[in-house]
């Protein structure tokens, strides 16, 4: 009892990096027999309304999309191509396989944005590229890049991927064609795990733990690498699911890529310990032969991020402060909202100091840019996008718009409007500058009808009753809908499924708007969110697996986080008469801490004890890790060495009680 409640009052994702443990791809239409004629295919989905071929038409013969500049760049310095790429995980679960996504060589279905299309395109280009002679990347073999710096003796190896399968995969590669080299060093760029989690294929503990490979990463990147999504976690894992269409089919009417890349590679995740940290831009450091001058960037796409130069090669790693598309200054998953200001100031500054050396930049997603002069340009642009978000945002704020209005106001000089390297294909214009606004004001827009409004089943009840009831309701929504008007039949019919929500017509009607709008939507996770919506009205919320195929990381979090996510779990109502004191002692760690309970809350402090606890714990950091993962249960407790309890074990378990499990499978489409 006490094991499995543990378990399930913490985090059952630690991380959007642990999205790959929680759900898993589903194609559900076998591409190779897919229909692109078919009114309604496998999965439900419809085909493109006249309103949406339209729309596609006039993407499709807009100016900007007459370049295939970057078709060429994408390909450059080609050595080594896997056509048959299948990576699988130790149970046979496909990891990564980019033969899912072989219908993009087609034209344009009517069902995508073509300029998305374009995008998805590019991303699912796969191989082992050099860069220049001495750097290389392996790109397409998950959601983001593993760049290969050649040294004197050895290599350096760059954001060795999300899961020990793929970088196992991409390291294979790599060795089979440039040949073995002992690994010298691993920088992990960033503090997200779709950059560090495959380390564990590239070093082995006993390297790791021995120190002769060194890890270095940017300040504070143990701690955010593991913290972002703790006491979020379930919140943020389902949230992701849509985000990333997970649930979709890989097919012309679902999942097609996420802008960024494919989707997150699923599989094994591990991290390590930086054995060296960036603390300020400038550090510099020789790893064998090869010099690297870092640029410290924090609280830009990540809270702990760096750069690198490499005068030799006169080239720039980029991290993810840049990449091949508008980035996200708010995350659709739910994250805190990122500075906008302090983002296009670090691309000024790479600009400034590295700018007029470098020939070419490499990033950890996406294809390189060659040329001084592109270099220029590309830099300006990604510094400049962001920067304009922000100044306008507050400006069209500053003439009384609200968040909805500067969404709908907002929009891009033609300086910036065609340019490929920016455009929406993950962040938006739209919910970009919502998140400036968030940042400086907040979720209330000042108007005072939404400081307490009627929540959203009640006021959809009545908004269908002012209607005239379900079906006339239906009736305008329909009328929306044939006029290719699919936000306002959206908002008509959300309020029908939230009014009655066991109406099929409802959720049917609903649907058929939400897959019109994943169709336009020239983002991956814009397009991912409306068709998941469709998917879930149709077929219901799929049940979802929370074991984690990361313990690595989880064994990185440190037992302070794991007492604040407990508290996250309290029931404060029924926990609101109780007054608690339990002891816990990690003898394996040396660490005590101990928890109160009273007024509905919980508190944990570190390095106290109280003298009348209620009980006290004495255990190991190992055994509480067996706790949570399930591997020990309440005969381990009463047996084992290292697991005691002095005093009420019963108001322990009591306590345990108050503790509510997170729902991973919560509704999002409907009540």
């Amino acid at each position: 009892m006490l094991s499995h409640t543990v378990r399930r009052v913490l985090l059952p994702c630690a991380s959007l990096a642990l999205l790959a443990a929680c759900v898993e791809p589903n194609p559900v239409v076998d591409v190779a027999e897919y229909d692109p004629g078919a009114e309604v295919d496998a999965a439900g989905f419809r085909a493109a309304a006249p309103a949406t071929v339209a729309a596609q038409s006039a993407v499709a013969g807009a100016g900007f999309m007459a370049d295939d500049t970057d078709f060429e760049l994408a390909q450059r310095g080609l050595i080594a191509h896997e056509p048959g790429l299948d990576i699988r995980g130790p149970g046979g679960e496909v990891v990564w396989r980019p033969a899912d996504y072989a219908f993009l060589a087609n034209d344009p279905a009517a069902t995508a944005n073509p300029s998305l299309w374009r995008q998805a395109r590019l991303n699912n280009i796969h191989g082992l590229f050099e860069v220049v002679p001495g750097i290389y990347q392996v790109r397409g073999y998950d959601l983001s890049n593993m760049s290969v710096i050649e040294t004197e003796t050895g290599r350096i190896i760059i954001d060795p991927l999300t899961s020990v399968e793929t970088a196992r995969a991409a390291l294979n590669l790599v060795e089979r064609e440039l040949g073995e080299r002992p690994i010298r060093a691993i920088i992990l760029t960033h503090s997200h795990i779709d950059h560090f989690g495959g380390v564990g294929a590239i070093a082995s503990a006993e390297e790791l733990a021995s120190g002769e490979i060194e890890i270095i990463a940017p300040e504070h990147f143990l701690e955010e690498a593991v913290s972002e999504n703790v006491l979020a976690g379930a919140v943020m894992s389902r949230r992701a699911g849509f985000m990333y269409g997970m649930a979709l089919p890989r097919s012309p009417r679902g999942h097609i890529g996420s802008g960024l890349g494919k989707h997150p590679a699923i599989g094994t995740h591990t991290i390590a310990a930086p054995t060296r940290t960036i603390t300020r831009t400038g550090e510099r450091v020789t790893i064998d032969g090869v010099e690297l001058v870092f640029q410290h960037a924090p609280h830009t796409e990540a809270p702990a991020e760096l750069t690198i130069f490499l005068p030799q090669f006169n080239a720039w790693c980029g991290a993810e402060i840049v990449s091949r598309n508008m980035h996200n200054l708010y995350t659709l998953r739910g994250a805190q909202v990122r500075d906008a200001v302090a983002w296009s100031a670090a691309i000024d500054d790479a600009l400034t100091l590295f700018g007029d050396n470098t020939e070419v930049i490499f990033n950890s997603h996406h294809w390189p840019v060659w040329g001084q002069a592109e270099v220029q340009n590309y830099l300006e642009a990604q510094r400049d996008i962001y920067k304009y978000i922000h100044d306008q945002t507050l400006r069209l704020a500053g003439q009384g718009l609200t968040p909805d209005e500067i969404a709908e106001t907002i929009s891009l000089p033609p300086a910036l409007e065609n340019v490929f390297s920016i455009r929406g294909y993950y962040g938006t214009l739209r919910h970009n500058s919502r998140a400036v606004y968030q940042r400086y004001f907040g979720w209330y827009d000042g108007v005072p009808a939404h400081l307490n409004p009627v929540p959203r089943s009640e006021a959809a009840a009545r908004y269908v009753d002012g209607f005239g009831g379900l079906d006339a309701t239906l009736a305008l929504a329909q009328s929306a809908f044939d006029d290719g008007d699919f936000r306002w039949a959206a908002e008509l019919q959300q309020h029908a499924v939230f009014a009655v929500p066991d109406s099929e017509a409802a959720r049917e009607a609903l649907a058929r708007s939400y897959e019109q709008m994943g169709y336009q939507a020239e983002s991956g996770p814009w397009r991912d969110n409306y068709l998941t919506g469709a998917y879930e009205l149709r077929h219901g919320v799929e049940a979802v697996d929370a074991e984690s195929a990361a313990d690595d990381i989880l064994n990185s979090i440190p037992l302070d986080m794991f007492f604040s996510a407990m508290a996250t779990r309290l029931d404060g109502l029924e926990a609101g008469d109780r007054d608690l004191a339990f002891n816990f002692r990690f003898t394996d760690v040396g660490e005590d801490y101990l928890i109160e309970v009273s007024n509905g809350v919980m508190r944990h402090y570190r390095g106290r004890q109280a003298e009348q606890a209620d009980a006290t714990v004495t255990l190991t950091r190992a055994f509480w890790m067996r706790l949570i993962g399930d591997d020990a249960g309440l005969v381990d407790m009463i047996t084992s060495q290292d697991f005691a309890v002095e005093g009420d074990r019963t108001a322990l378990l009591g306590f345990f009680a108050l503790l509510q499990d997170p729902q991973t499978d919560f509704p999002i489409v409907t009540p």
